[in-house]
């Protein structure tokens, strides 16, 4: 049972933070991310709250810049005291931790499972998310760069982050993101249909 106050709290004064953010990391984002993590969590005997939490907070830092994003965000964990209210400083301390281990460049395993959930639930492995995410977050980040730039920027991202060999590991076998992974691969590989989607994308988002 997710507290009522907690829910309040999140809903009012943390998930419209993300309104700052690019629309790759927008309210829609958390939410995504906040709804697969409760569904993860239903093969696992844990504390439903904390998965909320974790996954509510785990783009926060990126006020600061998206280099250390995972990190600033357990510091934010860390730092908000009303957190005490629903919780130990145990339990702060798991979610700092699955705040700080959920980006997908991290090689080594996050250090308890609720990381692995909020790891998972943040990848949304949706070929036509991934791409259409990508093309925003460069749109707001990289305004300057002309629409081939673009379309390198993104074969460039998807292809060291999800392609073969990429850095996107899978942590969780309920999760549905190795079976998406494969389609997505074999979009990569097929740069006319990849050129072709990304143009109807780009127009779309610079209407």
């Amino acid at each position: 049972m997710i507290p009522k106050t907690l829910i309040h709290h999140i809903q009012n004064n943390i998930l419209p933070l993300y309104d700052h953010f690019d629309l790759a990391h927008s309210q829609e984002h958390a939410n995504t991310v906040i709804a697969q993590s409760a569904k993860l969590s239903e093969y696992y005997d844990l504390d439903k709250a904390m998965v909320y939490t974790i996954a509510a907070y785990h783009d926060l830092g990126l006020k600061q810049g998206r280099e250390s994003h995972h990190i600033d965000s357990g510091r934010i964990v860390s730092e908000d005291e009303i957190l005490n209210e629903w919780f130990s400083r145990e339990q702060i301390q798991i979610i700092k931790e699955a705040v700080e281990d959920h980006r997908a460049s991290r090689s080594e395993r996050p250090r308890s499972i609720y990381g692995c959930i909020v790891a998972e639930a943040d990848r949304e492995i949706s070929p036509l998310r991934i791409i259409r995410r990508t093309i925003q977050y460069g749109l707001k980040h990289y305004p300057e760069i002309t629409t081939q730039g673009h379309y390198q920027r993104l074969c460039d991202h998807i292809s060291e982050k999800y392609g073969e060999g990429g850095y996107l590991k899978v942590w969780l076998p309920e999760s549905s993101n190795a079976t998406k992974l494969v389609e997505l691969r074999e979009m990569i590989a097929d740069r006319e249909a990849l050129h072709s989607l990304f143009t109807s994308i780009y127009e779309q988002e610079t209407k």
